[in-house]
């Protein structure tokens, strides 16, 4: 069993545990943590819904960001990620929540976000936590660690841990 589907086994035990349910809101990721968490046999008695909004018009749309912070901030940015935890939760009704938002390259990266810049944030109801990371990697390598980095950052949370590194 690799290390991601360890971890996505850890938090269906922990949110088991809890009787609490999570949603996911992807965009570079493209789905891959909603995937590592249906990995698991019986991942239905813990994971509500997930949210593949790769378009900043489908991050209004189906998650509620407005979309002024496109303009203002970016879609990588806290701001968009703190918005799409407070949407999955919001529609799907799930104590926790983690969004995703970053540059998987090979293009797309600039100066202020480089290729590998990933914003992360957390969500359980009473509190939001947010993480900007910086990957290195290939596309691939990139969106993995990002999987693996949403996924410790649920289980701390799930924890009553803050789930931001450092």
């Amino acid at each position: 069993m690799d290390s991601i589907t360890q971890l996505a086994e850890h938090l269906g035990a922990a949110l088991q545990g809890l009787g609490a349910q999570v949603s996911t809101a992807e965009s570079c990721t493209g789905g891959g943590i909603a995937e590592a968490i249906t990995r698991i046999a019986g991942s239905s008695a813990w994971f509500e819904a997930g949210y593949i909004t790769y378009s900043n018009a489908q991050k209004t749309a189906q998650l509620g960001v407005p979309t002024e912070l496109f303009v203002s901030v970016g879609a990588v940015s806290r701001e968009v990620v703190e918005a799409m935890t407070a949407g999955a939760r919001q529609r799907s009704g799930a104590r926790f929540a983690v969004a995703v938002s970053g540059v998987a390259g090979p293009g797309g990266g600039s100066p202020e976000k480089p290729v590998g810049t990933v914003w992360l944030a957390w969500a359980d109801g009473e509190q939001c936590f947010a993480e900007r990371c910086q990957f290195a990697g290939d596309r691939e390598v990139i969106r993995g660690q990002t999987v693996r980095r949403a996924l410790e950052g649920l289980l701390r949370l799930a924890a009553g841990e803050n789930p931001e590194r450092g």
